[in-house]
């Protein structure tokens, strides 16, 4: 992560990164990779592109600590329970406390997934890094 994804929006004036330039980093579930743009630590807002390889997925139902909200740049990426898919140019907005999963990637997805504080109320049981779920 650079020092200025880092950044509280507070002290942010302008931000840009050349994502193409940024690694991916696997999180501790296989298969799934994020690129962290931006994180407010006071908030835990943050946004970030997150590619899922084909045949991963959120294994199980859950709900976020905060409003989630995605952007599909590319791929194919099912919410199974209610068949809700997200596909290139898709917008998807999830409300805080909303369960919904589990995913499933009918391809390789990448997404821009926005959060507008924290992830999860508590570590979920498919990370093993904290780092992972905040």
């Amino acid at each position: 992560m650079t020092e200025e994804s880092k950044m509280s929006h507070a002290q942010l004036e302008e931000l840009l990164l050349q994502t193409a330039q940024l690694p991916w980093r696997e999180k501790s579930l296989k298969g799934v990779h994020e690129k962290m743009l931006f994180r407010d630590e006071a908030t835990g807002a943050s946004i970030a592109l997150i590619k899922f390889e084909k045949g991963v997925g959120i294994p199980q139902p859950h709900s976020h600590a905060s409003n989630q909200s995605m952007y599909c740049i590319s791929g194919k990426y099912e919410y199974t329970s209610t068949g809700v898919t997200l596909v290139a140019g898709s917008f998807y907005c999830n409300p805080k406390g909303n369960v919904h999963g589990p995913t499933f990637a009918h391809e390789e997805t990448i997404v821009v997934e926005i959060y507008d504080g924290p992830h999860y109320p508590q570590k979920p049981s498919w990370y093993t890094d904290e780092r992972d779920a905040h």
